[in-house]
């Protein structure tokens, strides 16, 4: 009968007479010349605790089963099987062929079952299972002034831990950890075998340097009240109270633009003429000028005026401003560069919103393809990586090449004119070309007529892409009406009106020719 059980064992593959542990052959497949422990395989294998098979894959990165662990430990320690009192487990019955090796193990005091009468071969071993059997299997002792952050004295396997500590048997993980209640690898089981027979596989324990200090979060409490938008855009309107039907999607919060300027006839697109002025986007700084009912007039504070030096002036509903008191200078920002990014929710990553190009939130921190940016009103949200441009501020934005400027606005090319757009779900003349400069770091004003008194003068002949061309009554000679950006070959790219898209046209079409008013140079 012992004969037949040994056979057995023998056929289950970890057992055979051992191989030349110098042997530069792979022992298994997924353990060649590279494999990190192969000193440590080539030794267990010389020693005849492991049966060598180029062509099968050991599966180093499996999870050892306690019954996988009675196998090796048996042959490890080269147990006499014979006259064993067989234990008796309720999962286990007396002829099975393993019993012979588990009633040894459970004889040796190595390991036993559980309460429940389980020796539960096929369960997983823990590395803290893993030191308490080890130790007692080759009675070792020894403590160390040193203690994994994660084995606290009152672990069940502290003692076992600190043993294998002392005899060089673990060295833990690179954070000074143990991991007790992680599945051990059958790599890692098979090398504290190796290590526990034979020293010179034994490695110095080194304690870990502490991990960097976490840097100190970039928002800061403060007494001071900020006002951010808190909608997609929010359009402001030159009085209150004097808005229609088809705009409330426009009004509401969350705001709908893209039905908004749907649902709108070109009539009605045409209203808006001179009854909005701008829009501000998510996140965007403002001052709250004064309120009327559910009103605010504010004022954006990166949209210049000459006559307001809180920044462009407007009427807002209320539910599109909110006041904070954490200042995020000290963090460093996202700048949308999609047409539209999503952002996501941190719990389930379901989309939250989608917000527009030219936003800029301020980053709390990064990790792995997702920025986690802060929203005015509604916490922490998830931007891609790959939907922003990040710096760490405003001013260290890489400035751009002149193609680059016309290579962004290209990217707009057949979008619908909105009056006073500022979104890319919409934009006027002046507000593509401010939008664009706004994404690659340079703040130029809002509307035409203040770009065309800001920028270096650019005579017509010196033109060059990039550059903001304007038209003006009166023959060029009264007030700026219209801007386009001059892409080359006497043509530059704009949005003319609510009756059209954004285009490429000549200068010299039409009565543009004859309104020219001259040119303005942004990028030095």
């Amino acid at each position: 009968m012992l004969k037949k059980i040994i056979f057995i064992l023998l056929t289950l593959g970890l057992f055979i007479a051992p191989l030349n542990s110098a042997s530069a052959a792979p022992i298994f497949s997924d353990v060649t010349d590279t494999f990190a422990s192969k000193a440590e395989f080539d030794f267990l294998v010389a020693e005849g605790i492991l049966t060598s098979d180029p062509t099968v894959e050991y599966g180093v990165n499996e999870e050892v089963t306690r019954i996988q662990a009675v196998e090796i430990l048996g042959k490890a320690l080269k147990l006499d099987l014979e006259n064993r009192p067989i234990p008796i487990f309720v999962d286990v019955a007396p002829d099975d062929p393993m019993m012979p090796l588990i009633a040894a193990i459970v004889d040796e005091k190595i390991m036993t079952g559980n309460g429940k009468g389980e020796f539960m071969a096929n369960d997983k071993l823990t590395r803290a299972q893993m030191a308490l059997i080890l130790v007692r299997a080759y009675k070792l002792e020894g403590t160390t002034e040193f203690s994994f952050k994660d084995v606290p004295k009152s672990s069940v396997a502290h003692t076992a831990i600190q043993a294998l500590l002392a005899n060089k048997i673990t060295n833990g993980y690179p954070d000074n950890t143990f991991k007790p209640g992680a599945f051990i690898t059958k790599a890692h089981y098979l090398v504290f075998i190796a290590r526990i027979l034979n020293p010179d596989f034994r490695k110095e324990f080194v304690l870990a340097p502490p991990p960097p200090p976490v840097p100190a979060a970039c928002e800061k409490p403060t007494k001071t009240r900020t006002y951010k938008v808190n909608v997609q855009a929010t359009s402001l309107w030159h009085v209150p109270n004097k808005t229609r039907e088809v705009d409330k999607p426009s009004l509401s919060n969350p705001v709908n633009i893209s039905k908004w300027t749907k649902d709108m006839t070109l009539a009605q697109k045409w209203w808006l003429v001179d009854k909005i002025d701008t829009q501000a986007l998510y996140g965007d700084e403002v001052t709250i000028l004064k309120s009327s009912g559910n009103w605010h007039r504010i004022a954006i504070k990166d949209q210049y005026v000459p006559y307001q030096k809180e920044g462009y002036p407007g009427w807002v509903p209320k539910s599109h401003v909110v006041a904070t008191t954490t200042d995020f200078t000290d963090c460093s920002i996202a700048v949308v560069k999609a047409k539209m990014a999503p952002l996501y929710n941190l719990d389930n990553k379901k989309k939250y919103m989608d917000i527009s190009y030219s936003t800029i939130l301020p980053i709390i921190k990064e990790e792995g393809e997702w920025l986690h940016v802060q929203t005015p009103a509604n916490g922490v949200k998830l931007l891609k990586k790959s939907d922003a441009k990040t710096a760490k501020k405003y001013a260290d934005i890489p400035k751009p090449t002149q193609k680059q400027i016309v290579d962004e606005a290209k990217r707009f090319l057949n979008l619908p004119y909105l009056w006073a757009g500022t979104s890319a779900l919409g934009y006027d003349c002046s507000g593509i070309i401010y939008a664009v400069y706004k994404n690659h770091g340079i703040i130029i004003p809002r509307d035409s007529f203040y770009q065309a008194t800001k920028g270096t003068v650019v005579s017509k002949s010196k033109l060059q892409p990039g550059d903001l061309v304007f038209f003006a009554g009166n023959a060029g000679k009264g007030k700026v009406y219209h801007v386009g950006l001059y892409v080359g070959d006497g043509k530059m790219i704009h949005a003319p009106n609510a009756s059209s898209k954004v285009k490429i046209e000549s200068i010299s079409a039409g009565a543009y020719k004859t309104n020219y008013a001259g040119a303005r140079r942004y990028i030095k």
